[in-house]
């Protein structure tokens, strides 16, 4: 399996990073995704996919981190994404719930992100909270700069949605979310294209059934497997192959 959304590099599970890393063939896990969200754990998602084989990276601004884009942080993503183990531009994009940064600040700098992204030939990967119209027509008016693929991560949007993201290409992502009793989104889920749908846990965040209320890991993507195999009506081998492939298509460097 392929984690395509992790945070090791978060402070709640940084210092077992050698553990779970050295875990990962003991869960029948090949390889993992490292999502930067600010610069410093973009700064942490490099050095972890330096460090060890199986871990790669992205590297970008969250929105609730927008106020701190800057040139020197351009700079970085830039270098940074010359990295083999580099893999993507994010996670980046719109977050309305908290409204931790202005709107149009969080616009403004995912804009410069898939300027970038696309100068870079680098996929993106967003992060969508409460904002899906506004997600929609700024990826709509900036189709151009999609060129090397998007992915949506920890995708909970509706299904009309789906099909208007779709348009885009796009591949989507679940978690330990689809786990939980109250997820009422399987209608969606079924929705999404089998050679765009993958697998990630979020950790240390969104920890799945049967292990809620504890600190999540990469070792759980296991979870998510099988109830996304469940839903879906697959075994959680053929599961397992179809995320993973899915994975490596987008993730063109994981391969």
């Amino acid at each position: 399996m392929i984690d395509t959304h992790c945070h090791i590099d978060d402070d709640k599970i940084y210092a077992e990073a050698k553990n779970i890393v050295n875990s990962f063939s003991e869960y029948n896990i090949e390889k993992v995704i490292n999502a930067g969200s600010s610069y410093k754990s973009s700064v942490r998602a490099v050095e972890l996919a330096n460090n060890y084989e199986k871990v790669f990276a992205t590297v970008g601004i969250h929105p609730e981190e927008a106020i701190d884009y800057n040139n020197e942080v351009e700079d970085f993503i830039i270098k940074s994404c010359q990295n083999k183990k580099v893999v993507a531009v994010g996670e980046i994009g719109l977050d309305y719930y908290y409204e931790i940064c202005p709107r149009e600040l969080q616009q403004e700098v995912l804009i410069k992100q898939l300027e970038l992204a696309n100068y870079l030939k680098m996929p993106v990967v967003l992060h969508l909270r409460d904002a899906y119209n506004d997600m929609y027509n700024i990826l709509r008016d900036n189709k151009s700069k999609l060129s090397y693929g998007m992915i949506l991560h920890c995708y909970s949007g509706s299904k009309e949605m789906l099909a208007q993201f779709n348009q885009f290409d796009s591949f989507y992502s679940f978690g330990g979310a689809i786990t939980f009793k109250n997820y009422n989104k399987f209608d969606m889920l079924k929705a999404v294209p089998k050679d765009r749908i993958m697998l990630e846990t979020d950790s240390p965040y969104l920890t799945p059934v049967p292990f809620r209320g504890k600190t999540n890991t990469p070792l759980n993507v296991g979870f998510v497997n099988k109830k996304l195999a469940e839903v879906l009506g697959f075994s959680e081998e053929e599961m397992d192959y179809i995320t993973t492939q899915n994975a490596k298509s987008i993730y063109g460097r994981l391969k």
